[in-house]
């Protein structure tokens, strides 16, 4: 099988349904879908129960759990993936009818290549209008690392091999249900792994009111372990000096300090506290200095 399609859900029941009609409509059908429910109290699971008896072109398979977090339900899910690409699609979006297609195309032009780990296109509001920014061309070859200097912003739609993500599991923090996914995806790329981005909307999204990423200063406020796992990684990865490090420990410091102290905050990012304020103060002393200052003409 080519592609594991993977969907998280949690009290989706009232728009889901746009996703399994994407699925439906696909031009290739050289995938599953597996679904983990994280615990939904709506109509989720009485929808699949149903939908099993339709006469698909594709393989379900839904498992309900015990609320844990989307993290928690990635780990699962690529220890049951059955597909060579594991290709993971929120419950409140939907693919193009030609994603899937695309996805296999671009995966065989890699022709078994090891140094990737996957392939990735575009998520848009409409299959024409783009979230975030590209590059120009049809394809260019890069880790998640090499993002920002390649102009690739925004969320876009990665698969992955699964094989690779067995290997790459998301860290799971007693308490705590929310990682961000980033910390995998740039673990890769920081073991040299790339992916090949292609220039088409294949996924998507509106980014409902309550999504992960209309909330997520909230969530990262409360997960604040997670989230200095987070920061500790980027500066690891991105090799960041001094200033930048500071200018983080006050970023994570923001995020979080609705219900974490400094000492809290300092000791989730393994610092000693007087780092942290000094963080904090230089970026009060920066804004005052820079205040009312105007760059434009």
């Amino acid at each position: 099988m080519k592609i594991t399609v993977f969907t998280p859900t949690y009290n989706r029941g009232y728009i889901i349904g746009k996703l399994y009609q994407s699925l439906c409509d696909q031009t290739c059908k050289e995938f599953e879908w597996l679904v983990i429910d994280d615990g939904s109290a709506d109509e989720t699971e009485s929808l699949f129960k149903t939908w099993a008896k339709e006469k698909n072109s594709f393989e379900i398979n839904y498992l309900k759990v015990e609320n844990g977090g989307k993290h928690r339900a990635i780990n699962k899910a690529v220890q049951l993936a059955r597909g060579k690409l594991f290709f993971i699609v929120d419950s409140d979006d939907c693919l193009t009818e030609d994603a899937i297609a695309k996805i296999v195309k671009w995966e065989e032009s890699l022709e078994g290549n090891g140094r990737f780990c996957g392939v990735s296109g575009n998520r848009g509001a409409t299959p024409y209008q783009m979230h975030g920014t590209s590059f120009a061309g049809d394809y260019v070859d890069a880790t998640s690392l090499e993002r920002k200097k390649l102009g690739i912003t925004g969320d876009k739609a990665e698969a992955f091999y699964t094989q690779l993500l067995r290997k790459y599991k998301f860290v799971e923090i007693e308490g705590e249900n929310f990682m961000t996914e980033a910390t995998v995806w740039d673990k890769m790329a920081y073991d040299g792994y790339k992916l090949r981005w292609f220039n088409d909307v294949i996924y998507i999204s509106e980014y409902l009111e309550d999504g992960l990423t209309r909330n997520a200063k909230d969530v990262f406020s409360k997960n604040p372990k997670g989230t200095a796992y987070y920061f500790k990684l980027q500066i690891k990865h991105y090799r960041y000096n001094w200033w930048a490090r500071l200018a983080n420990y006050n970023l994570y410091y923001e995020l979080v300090k609705d219900r974490n102290t400094t000492n809290q905050a300092a000791k989730f990012l393994e610092i000693p506290l007087f780092i942290l304020k000094i963080a904090i103060h230089l970026t009060k002393l920066k804004r005052w200095l820079f205040r009312g200052v105007s760059y434009g003409n």
